[in-house]
């Protein structure tokens, strides 16, 4: 069994920073891509950035510049660098990963509270 343990959320002030970890651990062979999403209270989950094992990153337009997605060099950890955080980005993030173990399987972490306010 593959799990996504995801740490480093908390209370922020606007315009404030955190960093998101995100672990796989498990019987797995890959990981082909990771990535984060989040669900505000009352709105539907939405990709915030992922990364593939090649190296490339996608972003949504409304983090572009401001948040960093990044793995480890063993590349079983992502992280999420989130700089200048807004009111509006108060959600639970979560983790998610393609993994092979050989066959391709998604994964999603539990889930770790963001909450940006004064």
């Amino acid at each position: 069994q593959v799990q996504l343990v995801e740490s480093g959320g908390g209370l922020v002030q606007p315009g404030g920073s955190l960093r998101l970890s995100c672990a796989a651990s498990g019987r797995l062979f890959s990981i082909n891509r990771m990535g984060w999403y989040r669900q505000a209270p009352g709105k539907e989950r939405e990709l915030v950035a992922t990364l593939t094992s090649g190296g490339t990153t996608t972003y949504t337009e409304s983090v572009k510049g401001r948040f960093t997605i990044s793995r480890d060099n063993a590349g079983n950890t992502v992280y999420l660098q989130m700089n200048s955080l807004k009111p509006e980005e108060t959600a639970v993030y979560y983790c998610n990963a393609d993994v092979r173990i050989p066959a391709m399987r998604n994964y999603w972490g539990q889930g770790t509270q963001v909450t940006v306010s004064s």
